[in-house]
């Protein structure tokens, strides 16, 4: 007969799953290579490059203005469904959503947290930096232009750079940042640069974005990944200071569980097993030394009451309360020492002996 435990097949997975090393021994760390110097210097001068452009009022602003009057969106209508769905690809909540829980899940199965803390660094960077830019340069978009050829900055906009180009190239890129393995990062890092060209078009096509901004946004997005190993040395910190505080709440928790110790005069007298331990106790030798000295009463021999009473207990003893003694049965009848006799003859004045004789006779 077979009492083997029959498992789901979700129960497997879970199971399969517990089996998985803490971290995985082929799981490298990028580092800040000479080549990636070399790309974030590159992309930090065409960033640089752009904001000077938009400044001065270059041919880059020209090339915006002349894309928003041919407006895209109206020379193929029949595009306009689809890319409404795919410019969510760049929204910051749902394309967070969907990607902190796939490392949620990675971090679980590798019992890591570098993935999720990670993605908050790079999310958090993104947000500074391109939020900064934004609110300090103040530019207005296309449909929301006034004055035809001009730059449109200062004017308390938000739309430079371009926030879902930046986006898209995070929260996409980050999941190629942090691949096992070095064939499965080259696919990430393709899929991720096709999404992200994909939103920032997308953008200029609905007529939201002018070409600058999703060149900016492109730009600002490819600098926190280039910059990111940078933080590596935080985010090592920030995980062990999590696994550190969760070991510590634990052993919290695990000592308020437990009943603190009860204190009593019955402690010395309770075995392990919480049954009675009986002690011996020492019973002094025979002999005149051996027996203790009667007690004299108070104010017998000096007519002076004592200071203070004294109260002698038996070696290797302790102490019992009146309620913890052990009861002792008396020995013996518990009846008078005499009889109805001795009541007979208080009653009558006369004791019990001989008669005397009487004199002469």
């Amino acid at each position: 007969m077979r009492t083997d435990q029959i498992l789901t097949r979700l129960e497997r997975v879970f199971a399969r799953l517990d089996r998985e090393p803490e971290r995985p021994a082929h799981l490298q760390t990028p580092q800040m290579s000479r080549h990636r110097v070399v790309l974030l210097g590159s992309t930090l001068a065409f960033y640089l490059a752009i904001v000077v452009a938009v400044l001065t009022t270059s041919w880059l602003v020209r090339l915006d203005w002349q894309i928003m009057f041919f407006r895209p969106y109206e020379q193929w209508p029949q595009l306009h469904a689809f890319l409404d769905y795919l410019v969510v690809l760049g929204q910051r909540g749902p394309t967070a959503v969907m990607v902190a829980a796939w490392l949620g899940w990675r971090s679980w199965r590798q019992h890591t947290l570098r993935p999720l803390i990670t993605l908050g660094v790079a999310l958090l960077l993104l947000n500074v930096t391109v939020g900064s830019v934004k609110l300090g340069l103040g530019r207005l978009g296309p449909h929301y232009a006034t004055e035809i050829g001009s730059a449109e900055l200062f004017a308390g906009g938000d739309i430079f750079p371009s926030g879902h180009t930046a986006n898209a190239v995070v929260t996409w890129g980050i999941l190629a940042y942090l691949a096992s393995t070095v064939v499965t990062r080259r696919v990430l890092s393709v899929v991720s640069a096709v999404v992200s060209l994909s939103v920032g078009a997308t953008t200029v096509y609905l007529g939201t974005h002018w070409v600058s901004d999703v060149l900016l946004g492109w730009s600002a997005g490819l600098l926190i990944m280039l910059a990111l190993p940078w933080f590596e040395p935080l985010i090592a910190r920030t995980e062990a200071y999590v696994f550190d505080l969760r070991e510590l709440l634990r052993r919290r928790a695990e000592t308020g569980r437990m009943p603190a110790p009860v204190v009593s005069a019955l402690t010395p007298l309770l075995s392990a097993g919480g049954k009675w331990q009986l002690k011996p106790v020492a019973v002094p030798a025979e002999g005149p030394s051996a027996v203790p000295a009667p007690a004299t009463p108070a104010g017998a021999a000096t007519g002076h009451a004592p200071a203070h009473r004294s109260i002698v207990h038996p070696a290797n003893r302790p102490h019992l309360i009146r309620s913890e003694r052990t009861p002792v049965t008396p020995v013996g009848s518990r009846r008078p020492a005499h009889t109805a006799h001795t009541a007979h003859t208080e009653r009558t004045g006369t004791r019990g002996t001989a008669a005397r004789p009487v004199a002469g006779g």
